[in-house]
């Protein structure tokens, strides 16, 4: 009983703490972790402590693989150098130079004072232990402040990886204790940890990606979801392999995630996308209140030290200050470098500004605490290192994921422009929805009704307006389409429910044929509703001319940047017949100012069927998008 009530109250506080960080606008790691260590000195609060088999087989496994599904692998791909140098080269440069740190002040200082000194393999421990940062906080904090997507993708695909390159060198440390450890043998361990465990990841993601085709059912198929971490993590680290679990489970997520759309059912990828959050929401937000409940315990058993107190607390700063500096010492040097010897990565170089954030972005998380768990008992000034730990992992997520947000604004970091997502988003879908028509017209025939064909292609074409309606100005006093669609179908949706509500209240149909009925408004109304978790920040900026997704188009080089517009006020023929339109698009052949394909009379595509001048610009303040009707493309 006593655990069922730790537990419940455990939840109630990470979801009572994560709703006061929204609402105060904070970072819910953050407030968590202040919750928590001021929690810890409440005398009804029991002591807790993480046990390391706890977080590196049940915390850790689900958390990089809700994040790794959600990864793009051609992002990951695309930014593998940048990614590659922090995860490995970074973590091994990072855990020797903490070592060394630690060595010369737990190790010579301490011996000069008469102490027992720390073993340089202790020391490099400690430095293997704080040296990856965490997939979790840089995640969470990365996208509030609404960093570009490129750097958000660099940060995440570091702290998928880090961990495996952090728990092998501190296997190696370990391992030193005993027998010391040759060049060779180390660089065999490391092979044999990372090809083991990409190898268990591919053979893994193949047998459950072969599995899920089969299953049709979102419950079934969502089960197997949340047992795939587990059965990669544990293929690979069995004492038969030995192979890097972490490895193993970041790469059965990417490629689950990349093949998703093809080996899943809608249901079940909405299904697995729901069950996902609410298990990472839980995870993550618990991990960082255990992380502060564990000081109180922590600064106790650190009073046992035979160390003076200012040596603790010089090694416990002077290693803090090792973690951050020798970070940007690292990330700096080594790109321009890598740039001049290699050339620019295919995405093209990074700025400045993104070098000092990612720099900047180094937060510790709960491997660092769950790792320092696992020294041998023995281990000279143990409780010291766990201190260490403990000191290196709050302060980084204290101070350098309270000032990110500041940094990112001095810096002046743009994020991702909401606008030009918007545009971008418009000109798929209408390029989807040109696919889905030409499929309509191959396959469609003279016994298929032709209200029905009207109504389908209504309908592909009222999605990809509604996304066209975005890019217009957000003060605009009239009510888009699909606006009115929402409001007016969102109010249909709640009469039908209230209906169906009566129904059931009188008893007069069967349970199930009344909840089959409600799904179906739920589905329908689920779809209206616009994801707010999936804003990642950012402000407007005026939409740059850029070159086509899809290459040069000769008509959008050729045609003028700016025209004079033959009716400045708005659209010609609207204003001719008292008509309101949505948005106005100028056409660059010959100046006409026409209504958008969302308004009523959709003057400016009718213009273009008129005169066949190829490329229009919004003429909407604040957008100089254009857009070339011969070939569909956007420039």
């Amino acid at each position: 009983m006593h655990i069922a009530i730790e537990v419940v109250a455990l939840v109630a506080v990470v979801a009572a703490g994560a709703a006061l960080a929204r609402r105060l606008g904070i970072s819910a790691p953050l407030l968590l972790v202040v919750i928590g260590i001021a929690a810890s000195y409440l005398p009804f609060v029991p002591r807790v402590e993480l046990a390391p088999e706890v977080v590196l087989v049940g915390f850790l496994p689900p958390l990089l693989y809700s994040a790794a599904i959600k990864t793009s692998l051609v992002d990951f791909s695309q930014h593998r150098r940048s990614i590659g140098l922090l995860s490995v080269a970074l973590v091994v440069f990072t855990a020797l130079g903490v070592g060394l740190v630690a060595y010369w002040l737990l190790g010579v200082v301490a011996e000069s004072q008469g102490q027992e000194p720390l073993p340089f393999w202790a020391a490099f421990a400690i430095g293997a232990v704080v040296a990856p940062p965490d997939a979790v906080a840089a995640t969470a904090i990365a996208k509030r402040v609404g960093l570009p997507r490129r750097v958000v993708t660099i940060l995440e695909g570091e702290s998928l990886l880090n961990d495996a390159t952090a728990l092998v060198c501190l296997r190696t440390a370990i391992a030193a204790a005993v027998v010391a450890p040759t060049v060779l043998h180390v660089s065999l361990d490391f092979l044999r940890a990372a090809g083991g465990g990409v190898a268990i990841g591919l053979l893994v993601a193949f047998v459950l990606a072969k599995v899920r085709r089969r299953f049709t059912d979102p419950v079934l198929d969502t089960t197997l979801s949340l047992t795939a971490p587990f059965i990669a993590y544990i293929a690979a680290e069995n004492h038969y392999v030995h192979a890097s679990g972490v490895l193993a489970v970041v790469v059965t997520g990417l490629l689950l995630g990349h093949k998703a759309p093809i080996i899943q059912s809608a249901k079940s990828r909405m299904s697995e996308r729901t069950n996902w959050r609410t298990f990472q929401f839980l995870l993550e937000n618990t991990v960082f209140l255990l992380i502060g409940l564990q000081t109180r315990w922590i600064l106790e058993d650190l009073s046992e030290s035979p160390l003076p107190g200012w040596l603790i607390a010089t090694t416990t700063i002077a290693v803090y200050l090792a973690v951050v500096l020798l970070r940007p010492i690292w990330i700096i040097p080594i790109t321009l470098l890598s740039r001049r010897i290699l050339g620019p990565s295919r995405p093209g170089p990074v700025s400045w500004q993104s070098l000092i954030v990612v720099s900047w972005a180094g937060m510790r998380g709960v491997v660092t605490l769950a790792a320092v768990f696992t020294l041998p008992e023995n281990t000279p000034d143990r409780e010291v290192l766990v201190f260490i730990a403990l000191a290196v992992t709050a302060g980084t997520l204290l101070v350098q994921g309270s000032t990110l947000p500041w940094v990112v604004m001095r810096v002046r970091l743009p994020g991702p422009d909401p606008a030009e997502d918007a545009l971008q988003e418009a000109a798929v879908l209408q390029g989807a929805h040109r696919a889905a028509i030409e499929k309509l017209d191959e396959i469609a025939g003279p016994e298929d009704p032709p209200e029905v064909l009207d109504i389908l292609r209504q309908r592909g074409e009222a999605r990809a307006q509604a996304a066209w309606e975005r890019l217009g100005r957000p003060e605009t006093e009239y009510e888009t389409p699909s606006e009115a669609y929402r409001r007016l179908r969102i109010a249909m949706l709640g009469a039908e429910r209230e209906y169906i509500l009566k129904v059931r209240d009188a008893g007069l149909v069967a349970d199930e044929v009344l909840q089959r009925a409600q799904i179906a408004l739920d589905i329908e109304e689920s779809v209206l509703d616009r994801d707010e978790d999936d804003d990642v920040g950012g402000q407007s900026e005026d939409l740059r001319i850029k070159m086509p997704p899809g290459g040069a188009c000769t008509h959008l080089e050729q045609a003028p940047l700016v025209l004079t517009p033959n009716t400045p006020d708005g659209c010609e023929e609207c204003l001719a017949e008292g008509i309101t339109w949505v948005h106005l698009r100028l056409c660059l052949g010959c100046g006409h100012v026409g209504c958008c394909d969302s308004s009523v009379m959709k003057h400016a595509s009718k213009h273009y069927e008129e005169t066949k001048h190829p490329v229009m610009r919004s003429f909407e303040p604040g957008e100089n998008w254009r857009w070339c009707f011969v070939d569909e493309k956007l420039g």
